[in-house]
C-alpha cells in the first residue's frame, strides 16, 4: 500500500475529486461548491465488458490468508488443512452443483469462514463463471451487488442503476461466496433475486433471523469439531505433542466449548505462553548450574526433555474460567507492539488499520508481525483486506484496555491520506471501516472539529471508490458533528452532498428536502456559488415533465428459480445418488433438445413424454399430407418438454433408461443428414439378449402408446431390430436385404438414428 511520509499539517490536506457514472447520470465529485449531477452524454456512457471467468481467491474469504506468527513450526491457523469438514465440503459442493443457495449458520468461532474458503477453492469448475468471493462485513445489499458487478464486468467508475444491474447480472452464472452477510429478510432476498443464475454460499451472524418459508436459501448448520480433531488442532498450533495433563485439560475444554475451533486456537496460544514460562525456568536452572557448579545444583535426570517435562508440571494450566474467556490473559502475553495494535483496535471499535498506517498512528514499525501475532493468538481475523477483532474480544478487552490517547491525530492522518495522489481508490475502499471507526472514536471523545475535517475529506474519496454505504455513513457522521460545532457552512455542505447521494440512488423526495435545506443555509451564510449549485440540482429535480435519466427501465425482480440454468448444465464430478443425475439436468436437456430440433427441421417439432419403449420420429424427409410433419391418418402428437428416451446404457445391460436419463444426440441434431466414414465401415450387428441396441416395439397385450412423429414406413412384425452401419443408398435404390429380416431399413417407427450412422433420409422403406 502506498504510504507517503511527511508532516500532517492542515494545509497539506487535499480533497480528492473526479467523475463517475451512476446509471444515466454523470456525477462530478470533490468540487469546492459540492458535488453535482447532470445527464450523462450517450457517447460517455460506459459499455461494461463481461469478464470470462473469476478464479477463487486463496486463503480466508476477503483478505490475505497466510498467518506468520511466533509458532514453533512456523504456521498459523490459516495454514492448517481443514479438519473434520470433509463431509460438509462434499455436501455443500453437491448442493451448489444443483443450483441451490446455502446459508451457513453456527455459533461465533465455529469455523464458517474457513469452511467458506475450502468450498470456494473446490467449486472452481462447477459454474461457467467460476467462483466470486465477496466480503459482506459492513456492506449493504447495494454494495454487495456493486461488488458482484465489478467482479464479473470490466467497467471502472461505473455504478449501474437497478435496471442496468438486473440486466447485467442476469447473464452471470457463477458460485458467489459471501462471508458475514449483514442484510437480512427482504433485502437479502432481493440480493439473491438480482442474480438468478448464480448459486450463493453465504455466512451470516449467529443472531440472524430465520429464513422465510419461500426463501431461495436453505440453512446448513456448522457444528463444532470432533474431540480428536480439536486435540490435533491444539497440538499442531502448540508446536508439540500434548502430555497427559494437557490432553485432559483439552478434553474438558472440548466439552465446555462444544468443539468450537476458535477456542482451541486460543487454547494453543495459552499453551505457547505456558511454554515460554517453562523455558524461563529451564534458563534459570542452567544459570544456577553455571554459577554454583554441580555442588549446589539439584539432582535431576540428565535428559533435557525429561527435565523440561518435570518443570512444565510446575506451571499450572489455565482454569476453566480463563479458557472460557481467554482474551484478557492472551492480551497480557503479547509483545509490546502487538499490545499497542490491540489497544488501537479496541479504540476503533474492533477495526485494525493495515500495517502501513501503524508507524504514523502508534509508532509501531513492525506492524505486519504485530497483526499476525494477534491472528495467531485468536484475537484478530483477516477480512476485507484488513484485520478486525474476533467475536467477543472487543467486549472483554474494552474495560481492561482503555484508549489512552492512541487515536489522537488519527483523524488528521487519514484526512491527509485519502487525498494523497499515491493512494489508490481500492486502498481507500479497504480502509473504509477503519475511517468510520476513527470518526466514531473522535465523536465519543468530543473532537467534533476533527470529525468534520475527516468527513469532508473522506466522503468524496469513498464516493469515487464506489463504497456508497460508507459514503452515506460518513456524511451522516459529518452532518452530526457540524451541528455540534455550530458551523452552518459545513452543515450546508453535508446537506448538499446527502442530496446528491439521494439523487444517485433514485430517492427524489429525500434529495429535494436535503437540497432545499442546503440552499437555505448557504443563502443565510452568504455563499452565492454554493447556493447556485444547490439551485441547479433542484432545477434538475423539479423540471416540469422531466425525470432523471437512467440507463434503462427499472426491471421487476426476476422470478425465483429453484435450480439455476447455468450451473445445472455442468455435470457433477462427484458421485451422486442413483436416479438423481437425470433430474438435476432435466430442464437444461429438454430445452437444448427442443432448440436443436427446431433448427434442423425448420419448424416446431413437438416432444412427447415417453417411457422406456417410446421414441421420437425425427425424419426430416418423412411425408405429410397436411404439411405439419405428421403422417396422414395419424393424430397430432401431444406436446411435452421432455426428450424421448434413447438407447440402453452399456453400463446396465437389459435395462432401458428413462426419459430423464437420456441426453440428446448432438451429431444427429446439429449437422443434419450426413455420413460418417468410420461408421460406414462397421458391419451390421444384431443385438443379443441383454444388449438391446434399440427398444422393442409394442406387442399385443401392452397398453396403447401415445402417438409419435415417425417416418413413413410400413410396420413389420414385432421382433428385435438391429442397427445397420453402412453407406446410405439413394432413395431410388432398392434394399438388398430381404424384407423379412430385421434391419435398419425396417426399424419400428420412432427408432432414433445412432450417432455416426446414416441419416434417416437414406433408409429405404419396404413396399406394403
Amino acid at each position: 500500500m502506498g504510504q507517503p511520509t511527511g508532516e500532517f499539517r492542515q494545509e497539506a490536506v487535499r480533497t480528492r475529486g473526479g467523475e463517475l457514472v451512476s446509471g444515466g447520470l454523470l456525477v462530478t465529485v470533490g468540487t469546492p461548491d459540492g458535488s453535482e449531477v447532470r445527464p450523462c452524454p450517450e457517447e460517455w456512457r460506459p459499455q461494461p465488458r463481461r469478464i470470462g471467468r473469476s478464479e477463487p481467491a486463496r486463503g480466508p474469504v476477503g483478505g490475505p490468508g497466510r498467518a506468520v506468527g511466533p509458532l514453533a513450526l512456523g504456521a498459523g491457523p490459516a495454514d492448517l488443512p481443514l479438519l473434520d469438514r470433509e463431509a460438509d465440503v462434499a455436501q455443500l459442493l453437491g448442493l451448489l452443483a444443483e443450483g441451490r443457495s446455502i446459508r451457513l449458520v453456527g455459533q461465533a468461532g465455529s469455523g464458517r469462514s474457513a469452511l467458506l474458503s475450502a468450498v470456494a477453492e473446490a467449486a472452481g469448475d462447477l459454474a461457467p463463471g467460476g467462483v466470486v468471493q465477496l466480503c459482506g462485513h459492513h456492506r449493504t445489499a447495494a454494495d454487495l451487488l456493486q461488488d458482484l458487478f465489478a467482479a464479473t464486468h470490466h467497467a471502472p467508475g461505473f455504478r449501474p442503476d437497478p435496471g442496468q444491474l438486473a440486466a447485467h447480472l442476469a447473464r452471470v452464472g457463477a458460485v458467489v461466496v459471501i462471508d458475514e452477510v449483514e442484510p437480512t429478510g427482504a433485502e437479502l432476498e432481493q440480493l439473491l433475486a438480482a442474480a438468478p443464475d448464480c448459486a450463493f454460499l453465504i455466512s451470516a451472524a449467529p443472531d440472524s433471523p430465520l429464513l422465510p418459508a419461500d426463501s431461495r436459501l436453505q440453512d446448513h448448520p456448522v457444528a463444532g469439531l470432533s474431540r480428536a480433531a480439536c486435540l490435533a488442532l491444539a497440538a499442531r498450533l502448540a508446536g508439540r505433542p500434548l502430555d497427559a495433563a494437557e490432553k485432559a485439560w483439552a478434553v474438558d475444554l472440548w466439552f465446555e466449548s462444544e468443539g468450537l475451533p476458535l477456542r482451541f486456537v486460543q487454547a494453543a496460544a495459552l499453551l505457547r505462553q505456558r511454554d515460554v514460562a517453562v523455558d524461563a525456568l529451564v534458563a534459570a536452572e542452567e544459570d544456577r548450574l553455571d554459577v554454583f557448579g554441580a555442588v549446589r545444583a539439584p539432582v535431576h535426570d540428565p535428559d533435557p526433555a525429561v527435565r523440561e517435562g518435570e518443570l512444565r508440571g510446575r506451571v499450572p494450566l489455565p482454569s476453566v474460567a480463563e479458557t472460557a474467556s481467554p482474551a484478557v490473559r492472551l492480551a497480557e502475553g503479547l509483545s509490546e507492539p502487538a499490545q499497542a495494535v490491540l489497544r488501537l483496535a479496541v479504540a476503533l471499535g474492533g477495526e485494525c488499520p493495515t500495517a502501513p498506517h501503524l508507524p504514523a498512528l502508534i509508532d509501531v514499525g513492525q506492524g505486519e508481525s504485530a497483526l499476525h501475532e494477534l491472528a495467531d493468538a485468536g484475537l484478530a481475523v483477516s477480512i476485507g483486506g484488513h484485520h478486525r477483532l474476533t467475536a467477543g474480544a472487543l467486549e472483554l478487552l474494552a474495560p481492561q484496555w482503555p484508549a489512552r490517547g492512541c487515536t489522537d491525530g488519527a483523524a488528521q492522518h487519514f484526512a491527509w491520506w485519502v487525498g494523497h495522489s499515491s493512494v489508490s481508490l481500492e486502498q481507500i475502499a479497504a480502509e473504509a471501516e477503519v475511517v468510520i471507526g476513527v470518526l466514531l472514536a473522535d465523536r465519543t471523545a468530543g473532537r467534533h472539529a476533527s470529525v468534520v475535517r475527516l468527513a469532508r475529506a473522506a466522503a468524496p474519496a469513498l464516493a469515487l471508490a464506489l463504497r456508497w454505504g460508507a459514503w452515506e455513513r460518513v456524511l451522516d457522521l459529518g452532518l452530526e458533528a457540524a451541528r455540534a460545532t455550530g458551523s452552518k457552512a459545513d452543515e450546508a455542505w453535508f446537506h448538499h452532498e446527502l442530496g446528491v447521494f439521494a439523487v444517485c440512488v433514485q430517492e427524489p423526495g429525500r434529495a429535494t428536502a436535503e437540497l432545499e435545506t442546503a440552499l437555505t443555509l448557504r443563502a443565510a451564510v452568504g455563499e452565492p456559488r454554493g447556493a447556485a449549485a444547490a439551485r441547479r440540482m433542484l432545477d434538475l429535480l423539479r423540471a416540469e415533465g422531466r425525470q432523471l435519466p437512467s440507463g434503462g427501465p427499472a426491471a421487476p425482480a426476476p422470478p425465483r428459480r429453484p435450480v439455476i440454468r447455468a450451473i445445472a448444465q455442468v455435470p457433477w464430478r462427484f458421485k451422486t445418488t442413483p436416479g438423481t443425475a437425470g433430474r438435476t439436468r432435466r430442464t437444461a436437456i429438454a430445452a437444448s433438445a427442443a432448440v436443436l430440433a427446431i433448427g434442423v427441421l425448420g419448424t416446431a417439432v413437438a416432444l412427447t413424454v415417453a417411457g422406456p419403449e417410446e421414441h421420437r420420429g425425427n425424419d426430416p424427409h418423412s411425408s405429410s399430407d397436411d404439411g405439419t410433419g405428421v403422417p396422414a391418418g395419424r393424430p397430432s402428437p401431444r406436446p411435452s418438454l421432455s426428450p424421448a428416451a434413447g438407447a440402453a446404457s452399456p453400463e446396465s445391460p437389459g435395462e432401458s433408461p428413462t426419459a430423464d436419463e437420456t441426453e440428446p444426440e448432438p451429431s444427429a441434431s446439429t449437422s443434419g443428414p450426413s455420413h460418417s466414414p468410420s461408421a460406414s465401415k462397421k458391419p451390421s450387428k444384431s443385438p443379443t439378449a441383454g444388449e438391446t441396441a434399440t427398444p422393442q416395439p409394442s406387442t399385443p397385450g401392452q397398453p396403447a402408446q401415445p402417438p409419435v412423429v415417425p417416418p413413413v414406413q410400413t410396420p413389420v412384425q414385432p421382433g428385435p431390430p438391429s442397427v445397420t452401419h453402412g453407406p446410405a443408398p439413394s432413395p431410388s435404390s432398392s434394399p438388398t436385404t430381404p424384407s423379412t429380416s430385421p434391419s435398419a431399413s425396417s426399424s419400428p417407427p420412432g427408432t432414433p438414428t445412432p450417432t455416426g450412422s446414416a441419416s434417416p433420409s437414406a433408409s429405404p422403406t419396404t413396399s406394403p
